[in-house]
């Protein structure tokens, strides 16, 4: 095997071999980078969820439909974070919407779970209103059960290749 393809030169500082990951490298797979990964999902899904629940609420819904309707828009929202950030630098939609799908899909769905299982165990969460402390306690709390525990999700991924790391490729 000829080793003189693998030297350390700058023409292989930004691109991973054929293989698909730098030794080393992890695919930027940092802790501080796996943190803002989460918190950009965190935020979509936040908005999402919280459009979600008043929405439901002020059509007097129940908890089904309004859980529903939250979780629902919780992915909306965070996909379009990714979506627009990858069409505004140059990707067309079609495209943007399989990255954006490839980036947050196990993200959203990891900090969805956790979040809405921690709502569904506060007792009275699901019952709360709008203007009931409870009801902001157990959210914001279920918000950050679901950074914590998805932050070391969107790290592996990362590691690997995937999630976030398809995002980073158009930035």
């Amino acid at each position: 095997m000829d080793h003189s393809t693998h030297d350390s030169g700058s023409a292989h500082q930004h691109s991973a071999p054929a293989g698909g990951h730098r030794p080393g490298h992890g695919h930027g797979a940092t802790w501080a980078t796996a943190m803002r990964a989460t918190l950009h999902c965190l935020t979509g899904c936040a908005i999402g969820e919280i459009l979600g629940m008043v929405i439901g609420t002020a059509l007097r819904w129940g908890n089904a439909p309004t859980m529903v309707l939250a979780i629902a828009l919780a992915f909306v929202f965070g996909y379009s974070f990714t979506l627009f950030a990858v069409v505004r630098a140059g990707v067309s939609m079609k495209a943007a919407v399989k990255v954006a799908l490839a980036a947050d899909t196990v993200s959203i769905a990891v900090m969805e779970l956790v979040d809405n299982g921690i709502i569904a165990l506060v007792p009275g969460a699901m019952d709360a209103h709008l203007s009931d402390g409870l009801f902001w306690y157990a959210l914001l709390g279920g918000f950050a059960v679901a950074f914590v525990i998805t932050t070391p999700v969107n790290k592996w991924m990362i590691g690997r290749g995937k999630g976030h790391a398809v995002v980073h490729a158009y930035h």
